[in-house]
């Protein structure tokens, strides 16, 4: 028979607690929607300085021997320069489905821009990645009440998780990191919200009640 500790049991008691208020909580869905494609900066030889290069929504597939290069194309903003981003380098056809083949060889719109998006692909190249511009979709929220947020994105470009909640909710930074020092804002998985990056989803608990009331009234103070 386990005798539990009085520490052990009041923990357990309190891990109940907080499985049943998020049960019972509604989640609200905010979706990060980006407005444009991530533009890439890279030094342009014809320009002689770093340039934005755009994606020009097409690949180049080049076929060597029994493997095959694919590349998405982009071009330098000031002078139309090519630059082509690898997406893959010697790999044996047999290995992609015909279906994504053909997309690669008919110039798929939606299969280019989620290479476009991926910023992964583009650091692995050696390039920076400007963050495009965005919308935050969703209801507004009563920071007097609490609530679990669930923040979506279609594609997982690296914008920090802080950055979104702060725009979000109108806070200043001082503001959110008193929060978030308080345990009023903090991810359900324990991460640290500060240096979190948003995914393709990440869910937030927000829980201010009466203390956001007393101490953190005074919001946006710049």
């Amino acid at each position: 028979m386990t005798i539990l500790r009085p520490y052990s049991l009041f923990f357990l008691i309190y891990k109940q607690k907080e499985r049943n208020w998020i049960q019972y909580m509604n989640t609200i869905v905010w979706e990060v929607k980006h407005l444009s494609l991530p533009r890439v900066m890279r030094y342009c030889k014809k320009c002689g300085t770093k340039t934005e290069y755009i994606s020009a929504g097409s690949f180049r597939v080049n076929a060597q021997k029994k493997y095959l290069d694919i590349w998405l194309i982009y071009r330098c903003a000031r002078c139309g320069t090519s630059w082509n981003l690898t997406i893959y380098s010697r790999v044996n056809p047999k290995t992609l489905d015909w279906d994504t083949l053909g997309k690669f060889i008919s110039n798929h719109a939606k299969l280019a821009e989620r290479y476009a998006m991926d910023a992964g692909i583009m650091e692995k190249d050696g390039v920076e990645v400007e963050t495009p511009p965005y919308r935050i979709v969703g209801d507004d929220i009563d920071l007097s009440q609490s609530a679990r947020v669930k923040i979506v994105s279609k594609y997982p470009l690296k914008l920090r998780l802080s950055k979104i909640l702060r725009e979000k909710l109108s806070l200043s930074k001082k503001t959110f990191d008193e929060m978030v020092s308080a345990g009023m804002i903090r991810t359900e998985n324990g991460a640290d919200i500060r240096k979190c990056r948003l995914q393709r989803d990440t869910i937030v608990m927000i829980d201010c009640s009466a203390i956001y009331r007393q101490d953190f009234s005074g919001r946006a103070d710049g």
